[in-house]
């Protein structure tokens, strides 16, 4: 496969994965906003630093409050973070591969960031309409990833797909987690209260709310952590996600698991391989925002091999380049 063609199916996937996961932060917040007014305004710095936009934020020369932030996030163009840029980055990867995805693959992506655009000329998301804003967002990408799986046979092609999607899914995934990092509870029992809606609101950004009650019965942050990084059946967590990224980066490459032939499938190998032993009290120990820390470091190194070892040789656009940059 070209070169060219496997950089368009990998970031084609992963814009995708990102816009939803940029929606599924927005729209947990909003819904803790509901759940806890007080302090709300307060909530939307956080989401920035999350997801690593605090200097392009910061040079905006705005206050992070709920109406700045959320237009930032979802129709900035000058962000290449924010939603619209994300589909966008998108379409244009798959315009350029269109004889290699499936006709509704292209129709959903094209129609659905047509239908962005014309929300983008509002310039924000009305506080009465953004709930089922960002649901259609999410529903949308879900749609996208759908179609992809029901028209695409399982070749080449499809593992680059993979490799976008589950390895943007495993970072947005631990800077979901991040997030409890950053909102502040404050002290005594009412605390207590507000940190259990903290944390399923953190497992229902994550869509694993009813799949955590299932499996771990009340709210433990042990049991999130737990189930979010570690879980090796969930579909969304870290664990599950970089086994899938390792699956099919051996699928492309042809070298059997468990052994290595480039620096990428190296460290997935001992990536994957802690995140099977490694137990929530060594997480703790270290600190959960250390940890993560790590971990997203780790898994922008993976990113940086696959970049290195797939696509470094030709020279990509500035465009793309940037993006890649401004994400790590």
């Amino acid at each position: 496969m070209l070169s060219r063609v496997a950089d368009s199916l990998y970031w084609m996937s992963r814009y995708v994965e990102r816009a939803e996961n940029v929606a599924r932060i927005i729209d947990v917040n909003l819904n803790l906003m509901l759940d806890n007014p007080v302090g709300g305004e307060q909530r939307w710095q956080p989401l920035i630093d999350t997801l690593a936009d605090h200097q392009a934020f910061a040079g905006q020369g705005t206050v992070a409050d709920s109406e700045n932030t959320i237009r930032f996030l979802s129709f900035d163009p000058g962000n290449g973070n924010s939603i619209l840029s994300c589909l966008g980055a998108a379409r244009e990867n798959a315009r350029s591969i269109r004889e290699i995805i499936s006709s509704e693959m292209w129709e959903q992506l094209n129609s659905f960031y047509l239908r962005l655009q014309d929300q983008a000329v509002q310039g924000t998301v009305g506080q009465e309409t953004s709930m089922a804003f960002y649901a259609e967002v999410k529903q949308a990408c879900h749609l996208f990833s759908g179609i992809t799986g029901a028209t695409m046979t399982r070749n080449e092609a499809w593992h680059f797909i993979e490799l976008g999607r589950l390895l943007e899914r495993a970072d947005k995934t631990s800077r979901i987690l991040d997030v409890k990092y950053y909102i502040p509870t404050g002290l005594g029992a009412e605390a207590a209260g507000l940190d259990d809606i903290h944390w399923a609101a953190v497992l229902r950004s994550a869509s694993a709310f009813e799949m955590y009650r299932k499996r771990h019965g009340r709210i433990r942050p042990d049991g999130i952590i737990e189930f979010l990084l570690l879980d090796p059946d969930f579909p969304r967590s870290v664990r599950h996600c970089l086994d899938g990224v390792r699956s099919s980066l051996h699928h492309i490459t042809g070298t059997p698991i468990g052994s290595f032939r480039n620096p990428s499938e190296k460290l997935l190998g001992q990536l994957c391989s802690d995140l099977a032993f490694t137990q929530v009290d060594e997480i703790e120990d270290e600190g959960l925002h250390e940890y993560l820390d790590g971990l997203e470091t780790k898994i922008n190194q993976v990113g940086s091999g696959i970049y290195d070892t797939f696509f470094a040789f030709r020279t990509p656009t500035l465009s793309r380049r940037s993006r890649y940059n401004e994400a790590h």
